[in-house]
């Protein structure tokens, strides 16, 4: 195609497009140009899926640069003409269209998404306004939705766990439920974190959940009301022989003064055993993680980050823990919806000597993410800057953590009201306290 074509096409294009639209395109080309530079913007992407979902940031990390050296060579010039084959798609669509008049907007944030996706990368995503909204909210404490911990990275939206009281559990959902359509519609082949925008919604409304259930023969519905879910992200209790219970669901904004208060209330009792629950954790923000691990070690790595151009960051024990007494023994309880942050803690205690690990493998995603906003309130992108690695420089990512003492729980389990892991917790405490 000759290049007056184009050109002529790309004049044709600027004349119909209406000046923000403009500046929001020309955001995009920024976009490539300098995301390096934003690359210590903001942690997030620590949680997996969100308590309704959890999962997503806040504190600064500084990363080095990761713009290539062809990127930050590369001429205007260059790049205009890297993006040529866009904006001849763009005209072409336009212009050949069967429904007109297109969105516009809605190709904007699509061709966001699209790039985003050709990473490769699970972890790096595009979240549209609402999703990015909601994915703040869940990790300031609170939202609107059925209340439950949920895995986006599977094929079908799974239910990782229903959170206490929360809708999702006087509905009936257990954890491993997978949602294969949303009010009646067929949710194969449609991402999952799609789906759990679609499960979200406000407060007094009601969604239509059709699971599928291991063990079951036939596909099972529910009809789930919509509440606002008030998020307690630490909480603890005196169990019998003197073990203190301490349960942490998620790395937000509130996390480390909760567990402060639960800390200072348990501590009191002068516990001889110490039981961290971080199951069906899905993460948060790495420095709430470094946070709540201080609270038990009063020395050492807690993590490494390591950099695409080899670089790393160390994250230090911080000083002032409240549990860091080792003759007091610690368990901690993990399985297969501990994820991101739930890993670092489990991961640098573990390293640490401080506590034995009991439950089944860990989640294992050791990667690192920065959310970061767009302009024009056009929602945020989720890339991967870094990977970690815990004290012993060992990387979990894809892997997971393996537990000192293995301890799986059934749906039977759950359905009976049981709950083994917490049981084997118990008995490996009650051993370490007698030795």
């Amino acid at each position: 195609m000759p290049e007056w074509y184009l050109f002529l096409q790309l004049s044709q294009l600027e004349a119909r497009v209406n000046k923000t639209l403009k500046y929001i395109f020309a955001g995009l080309v920024v976009i490539v140009l300098v995301l390096g530079s934003f690359a210590g913007g903001f942690v997030a992407g620590h949680m997996l899926p969100f308590a309704g979902i959890p999962g997503l940031e806040s504190p600064v990390v500084t990363a080095p640069p990761t713009t290539s050296p062809e990127q930050q060579s590369a001429t205007p010039e260059e790049f205009q003409t890297l993006f040529v084959p866009f904006w001849e798609a763009w005209t072409l669509v336009h212009e050949n269209y069967v429904d007109q008049p297109v969105d516009d907007l809605a190709l904007m944030r699509g061709a966001i998404n699209g790039m985003m996706q050709a990473l490769g990368d699970e972890h790096s995503s595009y979240m549209d306004p609402l999703s990015y909204e909601q994915a703040n909210a869940s990790l300031e404490g609170e939202y609107e939705g059925i209340g439950a911990y949920v895995d986006t990275t599977t094929e079908f939206l799974t239910i990782t766990s229903p959170m206490p009281g929360s809708p999702a559990e006087r509905a009936g959902l257990l954890p491993g439920d997978q949602v294969v359509a949303i009010d009646g519609v067929d949710m194969t082949g449609i991402d999952a974190e799609v789906a759990r925008t679609k499960v979200i919604g406000p407060e007094g409304s009601t969604v239509h959940l059709t699971i599928l259930r291991e063990g079951e023969a036939e596909l099972l519905e529910f009809d789930v009301t919509r509440e606002k879910i008030v998020l307690k992200s630490s909480s603890g209790e005196m169990l019998e022989n003197d073990i203190a219970y301490i349960q942490v669901t998620t790395f937000g904004t509130k996390t480390t003064p909760e567990l402060l208060d639960t800390l200072a209330t348990l501590m009191a009792q002068n516990p001889k055993g110490i039981i961290l629950d971080l199951r069906n954790n899905g993460g948060g923000f790495l420095s709430t993680s470094v946070e709540v691990t201080s609270q038990f070690v009063d020395e050492g790595v807690v993590l490494y980050e390591q950099y695409g151009n080899g670089s790393r960051e160390t994250y230090e024990v911080l000083a002032g823990g409240l549990a860091t007494d080792k003759t007091i023994p610690m368990v901690v309880l993990i399985n297969e919806g501990s994820a991101s942050a739930s890993e670092i803690v489990a991961g640098a205690l573990q390293d640490l000597g401080r506590a034995k690990l009991v439950g089944t493998v860990s989640y294992g995603k050791g990667s690192v993410q920065n959310w970061i906003p767009l302009s024009g309130e056009n929602g945020a992108v989720r890339i991967t800057i870094a990977k970690w690695l815990t004290p012993n420089e060992n990387t979990i990512h894809q892997v997971g953590l393996t537990p000192d003492v293995a301890m799986d729980m059934t749906i039977e389990d759950r359905q009976a009201g049981l709950d083994p892991q917490l049981d084997k917790a118990v008995e490996v405490l009650l051993e370490m306290i007698g030795n």
